[in-house]
């Protein structure tokens, strides 16, 4: 076993095939979209994924923690609203561009973290790093050739900034309430039941219940319950606890580069130069302040 906070092949080959997952969600909720609606999709995928996590903890034993259900009510709320927002900016922009602005929540966690837990404090080179991924974000916003195209409008590349914004919030209230302590199992529970309700909430309100059971339904659904929301996430809590957080959250950039790669080849989405100009200052902050992270904090 490497010593916690080194990070050696085993961890990096996981952290790649992991960010490659995270990478290809949001393309799966825009490829099946016309078939399954986003919110639909989010849905059903949280309430398959929390029988199995429910399934894992009944298992091993676990019950939740009494005491927890509020901070946890909050979680899964600010989870809920995360993918709710990422469902209605996928309805109105590109998924390449979803995913970037949603892989700007390392950004208001640090914020977040720097104003509320004082062992968080930011540090110049992640200051640094948060100016630059701004800068790309005013300039993927205001340097685009026209507000709104086929592809894309400010309203969806706004939706998915909100939606980093709100997985952002999630990172601080866990960190910031004794959630910090609870089993990944517990903290994932909460999360997939929050966007249960939510987006289930949302898929009826807005007229998104309609479901064409095609084999690319089936296929975004599969993928996204037991790989994404199931598998990949417990990968992750597993990896968090042999190795260093700061360290793996070095690679938190590779996923909205897997994002925008496979936009471009499996949808065949278009990149904009100002939209390609400011990915690339919103990635190079992320990764300033993920290799500035104070020792133990998760991305």
């Amino acid at each position: 076993m490497a010593a916690r906070g080194t990070v050696d092949t085993r961890a990096a080959s996981i952290m790649v095939v992991l960010c490659m997952i995270w990478g290809l969600q949001q393309i799966a909720l825009k490829g099946a979209a016309p078939h399954i609606a986003p919110a639909m999709q989010i849905a059903l995928r949280s309430a398959g994924a929390a029988l199995l996590v429910a399934a894992l903890m009944a298992a091993r034993g676990e019950r939740l923690t009494p005491g927890l259900w509020k901070p946890g009510l909050l979680v899964g709320l600010l989870f809920g609203m995360e993918y709710l927002l990422v469902s209605e900016g996928l309805r109105h922009t590109t998924a390449a561009h979803v995913t970037v602005f949603l892989y700007t929540s390392p950004i208001f966690a640090a914020i977040g973290l720097h104003i509320r837990v004082p062992s968080e404090r930011l540090r110049a080179l992640q200051w640094l790093g948060i100016a630059m991924a701004f800068a790309g974000i005013a300039t993927a916003f205001l340097a685009r050739s026209a507000p709104t195209t086929a592809h894309t409008s400010v309203t969806g590349d706004l939706l998915g900034l909100l939606a980093g914004a709100a997985w952002g919030l999630t990172t601080v209230s866990v960190r910031g309430s004794a959630l910090t302590a609870a089993p990944a199992t517990e903290t994932l529970l909460y999360q997939l039941m929050g966007a249960t309700v939510l987006l289930t909430a949302q898929a009826f309100f807005t007229g998104q219940t309609h479901i064409q059971w095609t084999p690319t339904a089936w296929a975004s659904l599969g993928f996204q319950t037991l790989v994404v929301s199931f598998a990949s996430f417990l990968a992750w809590f597993w990896l968090l606890r042999h190795y260093s957080a700061s360290r793996l959250g070095v690679f938190s950039f590779l996923t909205p580069l897997f994002g925008v790669g496979f936009s471009v080849w499996l949808l065949n989405e278009p990149l904009e130069p100002a939209f390609v100009v400011g990915a690339a200052f919103v990635l190079a902050g992320i990764v300033l302040v993920s290799a500035g992270a104070g020792k133990g904090r998760a991305p």
